[in-house]
């Protein structure tokens, strides 16, 4: 039996490994959140600090949250390619992840500001509750907020083409059938 547990172990660690290494999309990684509302939380922006929000302020369309953070060299990188989805209208919203905050402001202003506004995630509580690895991690919510998919790195051309577009695009004609139905209801 002593000797069982030491192979079990090395077994089940060779299995982590091997799916790790050859899952199809490594940027992808499992959330417990996937299909779940957006966790409560009501937290300031980073640019008004009196102004606090709440997930109700992202309801209505389908977006990406993107965690961001000053410190994060990745999120230098792809903060280029947010600005440009954000001049085609992809609605985005940012958690600013444990960051200085004049840090983080003179960044949104320099760099350009790809959201419709950033939450101040100071203390890191709301992205401890929506699972952050790190920074940058973008998810993708439907339009009532349910959160549908999550993004792990950076967010480039490859990534919305391949992973994120084909998602948001299914959500938004979902979302328009609702409302379309919805009207038809209440017309009749």
């Amino acid at each position: 039996m002593q000797l069982f547990l030491p192979l079990a172990l090395f077994l089940g660690l060779c299995l982590m490994f091997y799916v790790a290494l050859f899952r199809d999309n490594p940027g992808e990684l499992p959330s417990a959140l996937l299909d779940q509302p957006l966790p409560t939380f009501e937290l300031p922006t980073v640019k008004n600090p009196d102004r606090k929000v709440t997930g109700e302020n992202l309801l209505g369309e389908v977006a990406l949250i993107n965690v961001w953070a000053t410190w994060c060299p990745a999120c230098r990188v792809e903060h280029p390619y947010l600005v440009g989805l954000a001049n085609k209208g992809i609605p985005i919203y940012g958690v600013n992840y444990k960051d200085d905050q004049p840090e983080a402001r003179n960044w949104l202003k320099t760099l350009h500001d790809p959201y419709r506004f950033s939450i101040n995630d100071k203390s890191g509580s709301l992205g401890i509750d929506l699972g952050v690895y790190g920074a940058p991690e973008t998810y993708l919510i439907d339009h009532q907020g349910v959160i549908r998919y999550k993004h792990v790195g950076i967010v480039d051309a490859n990534v919305w083409k391949n992973d994120l577009e084909p998602r948001f695009r299914h959500l938004q004609e979902k979302a328009l059938k609702e409302q379309i139905t919805n009207h038809e209801g209440e017309v009749k």
